[in-house]
C-alpha cells in the first residue's frame, strides 16, 4: 500500500489535485490544515480527496476544527485508532505547549493520557503508525538549538513502527530512532509531501520525500 503524507497546509489548498495525481492508495494529513482558521473551507477540502483520508489537527487549527473533521469525508484520528488491512493508525493532534499560545496546545499530561488510552485499545497489525502533528522530543524537532518536540510522544513512540509528524517546517526529513522510523514531509503549502510504501512484512516501510 502506498500512502501519501502531507502536513502544514496552513490554508493553502491549491496543491491538492497535484497530490491526488500521485495515485496513492490513501492520504494522511498531519495537521495545521488552516492558519488559525477559518474552518469553513475544511469540509470542502476533504470532499475533494477521493481516497481514504486520515487527519489530525495542528496547533494552528482552531478548537472547532475537531467538530468539522468529525463530520467531514476524512477520518478524524485525534485520540482514535483504526486498522486498514495490514496497517493500524493511531492519532494525536495539536502540540505540546509553545511560547506562542497557539489555538490547539495540550499539556504533556494530556498527550500522555490520550496516547496511553489509544495504545491500550489499538489492534496490533503488521505496520503500526502514529499520526501526530507534533514530533517526538529530540527527533526532527530543532528550532535554533532547542528541541521542542513532545516528551510524551517520545515516551510512547516505541509502540509504533512509524511516526508521521510535522509542526517544525525546517525539519523536513526521515530518520530512525530506536528502530522506529520518523518522517516530517515538509510544507504541503509549498508542494512538499512524502510517499510511504508499506510492504507485506513488519518494518518493510519505504519513504520518499517528494515535491509537486
Amino acid at each position: 500500500m502506498d500512502v501519501l503524507l502531507i502536513a502544514d497546509l496552513h490554508g493553502n489548498f491549491g496543491k491538492i489535485e497535484s497530490f491526488l495525481d500521485m495515485n496513492a492508495d490513501a492520504m494522511i494529513v498531519a495537521g495545521d490544515i488552516t492558519n488559525f482558521g477559518p474552518v469553513d473551507a475544511v469540509d470542502g477540502l476533504f470532499s475533494r480527496i477521493d481516497i481514504p483520508c486520515f487527519a489530525v489537527q495542528g496547533n494552528c487549527d482552531p478548537r472547532e476544527i475537531l467538530d468539522v473533521l468529525e463530520h467531514s469525508d476524512a477520518v478524524s484520528m485525534h485520540g482514535s485508532r483504526l486498522s486498514l488491512g495490514k496497517i493500524t493508525f493511531a492519532g494525536i493532534g495539536g502540540s505540546n505547549p509553545t511560547p506562542f499560545q497557539t489555538p490547539f496546545e495540550l499539556s504533556e499530561e494530556e498527550i500522555d493520557r490520550i496516547l496511553s488510552s489509544t495504545i491500550k485499545s489499538m489492534e496490533r497489525t503488521v505496520h503500526n503508525v502514529l499520526l501526530s502533528h507534533c514530533p517526538p522530543h529530540g527527533v526532527l524537532d530543532l528550532v535554533d538549538d532547542q528541541h521542542v518536540g513532545s516528551t510524551s510522544i517520545r515516551n510512547h513512540m516505541k509502540a509504533f513502527d512509524l511516526v508521521c509528524c510535522a509542526h517544525i517546517h525546517e525539519q523536513r526529513g526521515v530518520t530512525e530512532v530506536d528502530g522506529v522510523k520518523v518522517v516530517n514531509p515538509g510544507m504541503a503549502s509549498e508542494g512538499q509531501c512524502a510517499m510511504i510504501h508499506f510492504g507485506d512484512v513488519a518494518k518493510e516501510i519505504g519513504i520518499e520525500l517528494l515535491t509537486v
